[in-house]
């Protein structure tokens, strides 16, 4: 029987604050800003508009959850002289008591990336990336942040018309470069994405892509897995359990979807596969979890960024806290017996455990709101930004950075 079923609730709230201890999930900058869709852009009063409203809003995020020290920063978006404002944001970490986290280049929203940037047939192109990738290298190390986090949106969209083997070497030579400018402080994270925005072929496509110029760039290359980029249907806990024993996993992305990239919240749709997901993690040998670097990457449109984000994050601490208490050893032994049904109700029913009082326990223990939604509307904080924010919003239409 499974620890959640029958074990000791000392020892399961021993479990799940130690497991929370050393979960830190990042908050996207431009999870706080205005977004839409391809058809359009919706304005919230209370969005952000400038890099120090994005971290204004990710240090009352950590505030509230004690699990989001760092933000991921989006160098087009934020940082736009790039080195040129690093010392705003070290400026920024100073106040808001959150630190930059990944950098993000930006190789899609230039007019010249119409054909793809680091593997554009335009040599002077792919230059121009490559700049930019040696730019965002050199904003890591000034800002002492570990990951550059590389998502590749090149492809094309008609058969013949690309070649996808000149591609490739295309990639290689960048990625290379990229990898040898960092410093040993540094990781390169390595996305993949099957289709949007070209839907013929998407240059780097799935996981196993991601791997081979992971190790063409070098070691201190990885994979970043986002749970909205596969098809419908992929297993992608076993692509996290063979991207953990070849020890290529770098990082998440997390978001939740019905489709595909929805950007819908984690956990909405299926908590479930997020489970599955951290279970593979937390069953992992050794110190593998560690360095494992998890994000939030959603932009909502419906939803209100803060609630948004809040909810996303009290979710994911659940949902690990129930992985940590899957008793591991007795697992094993009703998998190598093949009790298959033994098995599989150990597992489901730490997913199915209310472990919200024993996360609300650890909250107090750690001196944090214990009821961290319920606390954002308390404080007023959307409100008062509402207001602060509001007519600028209205006014400029809303901004993706």
């Amino acid at each position: 029987m499974s620890t959640a079923a029958t074990g000791d609730p000392q020892e399961q709230q021993q479990r799940i604050s130690a497991a929370l201890d050393g979960f830190c999930i990042e908050v996207p900058s431009w999870g706080f800003a205005n977004t839409g869709t391809r058809f359009g852009k919706f304005v919230q009063a209370a969005a952000a508009t400038t890099i120090a409203e994005k971290f204004a809003d990710a240090g009352e995020v950590n505030r509230l959850t004690g699990g989001c020290p760092t933000v991921a920063l989006h160098v087009l978006w934020d940082m736009p002289n790039g080195t040129g404002d690093v010392e705003t944001i070290r400026t920024l970490e100073a106040a808001h008591g959150v630190k930059a986290g990944s950098i993000n280049p930006n190789l899609f929203q230039s007019q010249e990336y119409k054909f793809g940037s680091i593997a554009n047939p335009d040599a002077g192109v792919r230059k121009a990336a490559l700049d930019h990738l040696l730019e965002s290298v050199e904003i890591g190390k000034a800002l002492r942040s570990r990951d550059v986090s590389l998502w590749i949106a090149d492809g094309s969209n008609y058969p013949g018309t690309q070649s996808i083997r000149r591609r490739i070497e295309w990639m290689e030579e960048m990625l290379k470069a990229t990898h040898d400018a960092m410093d040993d402080s540094q990781r390169m994270l390595v996305e993949y994405k099957p289709f949007e925005p070209a839907f013929y072929h998407t240059d780097i496509a799935d996981w196993g892509m991601a791997l081979h110029l992971a190790r063409v760039a070098g070691p201190r290359a990885a994979v970043l897995v986002d749970t909205g980029h596969h098809y419908p249907g992929t297993n992608i806990e076993q692509i996290v359990a063979w991207l953990l024993h070849t020890g290529s996993l770098g990082g998440f992305h997390f978001n939740d979807r019905k489709y595909a990239d929805d950007d819908l919240t984690l956990g909405s749709i299926d908590p479930y596969q997020v489970f599955r997901i951290f279970h593979e993690i937390v069953s992992a040998p050794g110190d593998t979890v560690n360095n494992i670097a998890y994000m939030i990457d959603q932009s909502h449109n419906l939803k209100g960024k803060m609630e948004a984000m809040v909810q996303s994050v009290v979710t994911a601490q659940e949902l690990f806290a129930r992985a940590a208490l899957v008793d591991q050893e007795a697992l094993r032994t009703l998998q190598d017996e093949c009790r298959l049904v033994e098995a599989e109700e150990l597992f489901r029913d730490c997913f199915w455990t209310d472990v919200r009082p024993m996360v609300r326990e650890w909250r107090e223990e750690k001196g944090l709101p214990v009821d961290p939604l319920q606390e954002l509307r308390a404080s007023g904080y959307v409100e008062r930004i509402g207001r602060e924010r509001g007519a600028r919003n209205q006014s400029s239409g809303g901004s993706y950075a």
